[in-house]
């Protein structure tokens, strides 16, 4: 193909730059396959790999995909550019990895594309005695989490909740869970019928895929099985339930073993949902409400036994602060790309942890058939106007926290004033909570003009705040210029003829933009004296750097 015909082709089939694509325009031999840490090609493939794998095409100006080939080093050969390339590679899968060279007709440019394969499984691939990703389409060292997400990676043919316990039998069951189960599995599978009731309990386990051709399950013991069973899993199987005060004292705590399918109503009657009364904007009738949806509450403590990390050995937690919000907590990786990814997309989840014991708490009603749980839960907090939940991925766990109350007033009036979609309040949310936004999100709310602010300061912008009645706030928020300030100075001054700087904090800390830190404030103090002085030439230091006694040169 000529250059023109090269260049659609590359246009067409690795349009952008992201986590899986890069180009580059290396021409010497030395800085593709061997230069500085991070810069070469053996980082980004190391980059990529450690993604989801993708492509590296080289001999292309970045941005345009201009045709510039590889005329330095165009004369080696694919297999002695492999072999370099894997042996600085370790753990690069060899089979997968391939390197094809296009040449134009036309101009005689030779380009490279490197089809780079997803990492083996739990395996990083390292570059320069370092493991490397990419964040959008920028090359950084792997972070913790990244490592965390690849060596907990799931293989479905190593499913622990799917193994069968040879030794156990039905008579290591809860006849009471069987029941329920029974009484669940009818809900969630009407087709059924009547027909139910003439299974017996080896049929319907079997059938509720709790057990496999007639063999008990770890499955159907985590769900099922009696309290003295639970040497058979080999493993703390319990849920905790503890109920604190806000400054974290325990008032009260209960231990729940197996059967789950019942351990879950029993920890639910112990969480005091109690009426929560909001009084809406402009009236006199209040709102009542419970705190919590009573279907967060049960779906969390489901999707923590549902994704538990078994074979870590640790309880799942549910811990209760009073009158507050809820944190639901579990060991292992959060296996979603991100929470933001369940919640705004309708797809349902493609892997699980324990897959066995996924599919059986669908059948038994325990969870959402399509994983459309978490997106009902964030959509029940928008209900009530509360914050959304947060989530924390640290530690190896994943604990969620669920608030029972408004935390902001003027986010809640927000929420109820207007009709938003669910990632403009996911991000006001975290604007709320005081979290880091991207440039990208930034410019989102900015151009609804839903915030205001600089960076790592942003804030409800006027609009909003004109609608729920926070214009005072707004104002607040919005710094005055610095003529402003510097008016005030030299009116103190006139009035008291000299300041120290205690006394030009105390005149001016309350005044800045509340967006502001408390030492983000008194930097902005100095700046203003220093310009004052030095450039206005408007006031003059009579004391000390350190006791500094300020004075009006004007008129004086």
């Amino acid at each position: 193909m000529n250059e023109k015909e090269l260049q659609k082709f590359l246009l067409e089939n690795f349009p952008k730059e992201n986590e899986c694509c890069e180009w580059k325009s290396w021409t010497s031999l030395k800085s593709f396959i061997s230069g500085r840490s991070g810069e070469d090609a053996i980082s980004y493939i190391s980059a990529i790999s450690n993604m989801q794998g993708g492509h590296l095409i080289v001999g292309v100006k970045d941005k345009t995909l201009e045709i510039l080939g590889i005329a330095d080093f165009a004369d080696y050969s694919i297999e002695n550019i492999k072999q370099r390339i894997l042996g600085n590679c370790p753990n690069l899968n060899f089979n997968e990895f391939e390197v094809k060279n296009f040449t134009t007709s036309d101009t005689n440019k030779t380009i490279w594309i490197f089809y780079i394969p997803k990492h083996s499984f739990r395996l990083p691939v390292y570059a320069h005695k370092k493991s490397w990703q990419r964040i959008g389409d920028s090359l950084v060292e792997m972070t913790r989490d990244r490592l965390n997400e690849i060596l907990d990676e799931i293989n479905p043919s190593e499913d622990w909740s799917s193994a069968i316990i040879p030794t156990a039998t039905i008579g290591d069951l809860e006849p009471a869970a069987i029941n329920k189960a029974r009484e669940q599995f009818s809900i969630r599978n009407p087709k059924y019928g009547e027909e139910i009731g003439g299974w017996d309990d080896a049929k319907f386990l079997d059938k509720a895929k709790l057990t496999i051709k007639g063999q008990i399950t770890r499955t159907s013991l985590i769900l099922l099985g009696r309290e003295e069973s639970a040497h058979f899993l080999g493993s703390s199987v319990k849920i905790l339930w503890e109920l604190r005060t806000l400054d974290n004292q325990i008032k009260a705590g209960e231990v729940f073993s197996i059967p789950f399918i019942l351990a879950v109503d029993e920890v639910f009657v112990r969480i005091r949902n109690l009426k929560y009364v909001h009084l809406g904007n402009n009236t006199l009738f209040p709102d009542e409400f419970l705190r919590y949806e009573p279907f967060s509450i049960r779906e969390s403590i489901n999707n923590a036994i549902a994704h538990q990390d078994y074979e870590k050995r640790g309880r799942i937690n549910v811990i209760e602060f009073e009158d507050d919000h809820l944190i639901f907590s579990n060991c292992g990786s959060f296996l979603p790309k991100s929470v933001e990814d369940v919640v705004l997309q309708d797809s349902p989840e493609e892997i699980y942890r324990n897959h066995f014991l996924v599919e059986a708490m669908k059948n038994l009603n325990m969870v959402e058939t399509h994983g459309g749980g978490i997106k009902k839960i964030f959509n029940f907090q928008r209900k009530r106007l509360f914050p959304m939940p947060d989530y924390d991925f640290s530690g190896g766990k994943v604990k969620v926290k669920i608030t029972g109350k408004v935390i902001n007033e003027e986010f809640s009036k927000t929420l109820k004033e207007r009709d938003l979609e669910l990632r403009a309040i996911l991000l006001l949310d975290q604007v709320q909570k005081k979290l880091p936004i991207n440039l990208t999100e930034v410019n989102l709310l900015k151009k609804d003009k839903l915030i205001d602010g600089r960076k790592g300061q942003y804030f409800i912008s006027a609009k909003i705040s004109e609608i729920v009645g926070q214009k005072a706030r707004y104002i607040k928020n919005r710094a005055f210029d610095n003529a402003h300030y510097k008016a005030m100075i030299l009116k103190f001054l006139d009035q008291y003829n000299d300041a120290s700087r205690k006394e030009i904090n105390d005149l001016l800390l309350d005044k800045l933009s509340d967006v502001l830190s408390e030492q983000q404030k008194k930097i902005k103090i100095n700046n203003l004296l220093n310009e004052m002085a030095k450039r206005d030439r408007s006031i003059k230091n009579y004391g000390t750097r350190k006791t500094p006694e300020w004075r009006n040169l004007i008129n004086k």
